[in-house]
């Protein structure tokens, strides 16, 4: 019965950490929020992407102790974002009209680092965590400049929870930062560490209260 409640616990962690990122992307991740606030905004939104990767990715490949975990959980990410997308899609909107973050091509990389490394945790925490948020807002920018001009998708499909004083404005690149992905990178790459740590962590705390 303890194995039983272990895993149900674990494997409930995984599907609300992974909702929790569709939800997350699904607010922060649409062409309005790229273009009301420019730079700015994929800065914030490559740190809380690559941290909500890195804390439930670690979490689950640590669980399973299994190299390709991580680049798992971020498919089911991925996969439960395009359904997702279905939603603004029976709306009217355009099904591309939220943008799907690049999570697994990070999940990867530390999928990598946990299998070069001989399955050493603290390596996963600090060499995986470091590559997630480097990695991260690169790939999303790659994915960010595919999109047809998102600032005309902007204006033509404003987003119905939008409050009257964000409507869509001409961003002001390069306003605040010269280079999103650089400071998206460097502060990803801070951050994920911390985070990595709190996913291996939760992994340990969860035993202990499930052996309690």
């Amino acid at each position: 019965v303890m194995v039983w409640l272990r895993r149900t616990t674990h494997y409930l962690f995984i599907v609300v950490v992974a909702v929790n990122s569709t939800l997350l992307t699904i607010n922060a991740g649409d062409y309005i929020f790229y273009t009301d606030w420019a730079w700015t905004s994929f800065v914030v939104f490559s740190i809380s992407q690559s941290t909500m990767l890195v804390v439930g990715a670690i979490y689950y490949m640590l669980f399973t102790g299994v190299p390709g975990t991580a680049t798992y959980y971020a498919t089911i990410m991925t996969i439960y974002t395009w359904v997702a997308k279905g939603a603004w899609f029976a709306l009217g909107y355009p099904y591309d009209f939220v943008v799907t973050p690049v999570w697994i091509s990070s999940a990867m990389l530390l999928d990598l680092t946990y299998w070069a490394t001989r399955r050493n945790k603290h390596a996963a925490i600090i060499i995986g965590g470091t590559l997630v948020g480097l990695s991260l807002p690169i790939f999303n920018m790659i994915n960010l400049l595919l999109v047809k001009d998102p600032l005309e998708m902007a204006f033509k499909y404003p987003r119905p929870t939008l409050p009257p004083y964000m409507t869509p404005i001409e961003p002001q690149v390069g306003k605040f930062y010269n280079s999103p992905v650089a400071l998206g990178s460097g502060a990803g790459a801070v951050l994920s560490v911390p985070i990595a740590a709190l996913g291996a962590k939760l992994n340990t705390w969860t035993y202990r209260w499930m052996a309690a």
